[in-house]
Formats: structure tokens, sequence, C-alpha cells
């Protein structure tokens, strides 16, 4: 039986009113002999994928930590790459991000030009995905690293005409983050008012500290919404967060 492509998975969820909640691991602060609690809860909880990358890869861990996930878990694994350098081809598909809130021309398509070839040679299903880095009340490493600035969080009209602009140029994919270490989630607002522009796949990541932030998150209109730094710290928070979102499920389904 052929596998179903990922994305059509995602539009199919999508168009059935359910959520998905993703786990987010940067390969550079994943520690392999301490990693027993996470693997796990992604093993006994409704986790749907697994996102890896960072925006600085400091140490040579990329392709051990994504071999060693895939040895231990079975959610699809997703390249969230902060370089043209983070491509393995033992995931399962990579998000081709364009950082279309920023002005870096590098980063709308240098950056794509260079891992193309690289790319076409890789299994890898490829998600075009329009990469909208939002405020959060701290500077992060990724508007460090991007050389931009993130979209004001009061701001929601500039994410939905931006989300809506890369709509328009064929991105299926838009994802609104507060970037690494975060203090405030994207606003529920500005999540709202760019779904209420779109029809792409939303995905919400960044700052979700609780689990009532993931609710809210989903209530606002994310398809999907994923956890990092939490729970690098606290990978037990887990189940709370996949608590939330089975909860969430049966209360809209009613």
């Amino acid at each position: 039986m052929t596998k179903k492509p990922l994305y059509q998975n995602w539009i199919g969820i999508q168009h059935a009113g359910k959520k998905q909640l993703g786990v987010l691991i940067d390969p550079d602060k994943f520690e392999f002999n301490k990693s027993s609690i996470l693997i796990k809860g992604l093993e006994n909880n409704p986790v749907d994928l697994i996102f890896v990358g960072g925006s600085l890869m400091s140490s040579n861990k990329f392709h051990e930590t994504i071999g060693f996930l895939k040895e231990n878990t079975s959610q699809p694994i997703v390249l969230f790459p902060g370089g043209p350098l983070q491509i393995s081809n033992e995931a399962d598909a990579i998000l081709l991000l364009s950082m279309i809130s920023g002005r870096n021309a590098d980063l709308l398509i240098g950056k794509h030009v260079e891992s193309a070839f690289a790319l076409k040679e890789t299994a890898l299903e490829i998600i075009a995905t329009g990469y909208m880095l939002i405020e959060s009340g701290k500077s992060t490493s990724a508007s460090y690293i991007s050389a931009t600035f993130p979209i004001p969080a009061d701001k929601p009209e500039i994410a939905s005409a931006t989300a809506l602009a890369g709509e328009m140029l064929g991105l299926s994919t838009i994802y609104l983050d507060g970037g690494s270490g975060a203090l405030n989630p994207v606003p529920y607002d500005m999540i709202r008012q760019v779904r209420q522009c779109i029809n792409s796949i939303m995905i919400v990541g960044g700052g979700i500290k609780k689990a009532d932030s993931l609710k809210s998150a989903y209530q606002a209109g994310a398809d999907i919404v994923v956890i990092g730094n939490k729970l690098e710290d606290n990978p037990e928070m887990i189940s709370e967060f996949c608590r939330i979102k089975t909860n969430f499920m049966m209360e809209t389904t009613a």
C-alpha cells in the first residue's frame, strides 16, 4: 500500500476539523542519555509529529539525533531547518522555509538555491512553508541569526497580509513562530485574524508553556501547534499537553 503524502494527510485532518500536536527537538540540546522520559511520552501519548532543527548547529549531533528518533519513535519526522546543511534522508519530510516576515533575500530564495540539488536527490517530501517570526517579548536566536525583525505582536493586520501574500505565492503551509525561548506565545487574536485570511495549513509555535495556551491556539485556528523549549526542561509535561489536545477534540466534536 502506497504511503499517503504527509501534507495530504494534514489537509484531510484539517478538513475533518481535527488538530495536531508536534514536538520540536533541537539536536544541540538533545541529550541521548536523558531522553527516556521524552521517548516514553512520545510513544504513550497522541503526539502527531516530531520536528527536528534549530537556528544554529553548534554540535555534530544533527544526523545522530534523527537516526536515534527514527529508531525509537513512530511519529513522522519533519525537518525544521535553520540552514541548508540541515538535510537528512532519514526524515520523512522537510519544511522548505521561506522567511516571509523578513526582508533577507537569502532566506526568501538564496538558501533554497544552495540546497535545491541536494534536496532533489533525497526522498524527502518537500512542504513549501511561509515562515513568519512574531515578536515574543525578547530577542530570539531566530531573529539574530536571520538578521530580520519579527512582526510586532500588536500588528495582526501585518501578519494577516503577510500570510495571505505567502498563500498567493503558492506556499502551502504558514508557520507563525515566536522563536526558541519565546517569553510569550503568538497572540491568539493574531492567529485568529490570520486564520480568517488563509486556507493553508497553519502551524503555530514558540512560547507555548502552559496547557491552556495550547487550547487557546487551537481555538484561535491553529491546525498544528508545536511545543519546544518547555519539553526540554520538563519532558513529563507531554502527557498534559496531549490531554488538553484530546479534551479539545472531544469538546469540538461532541
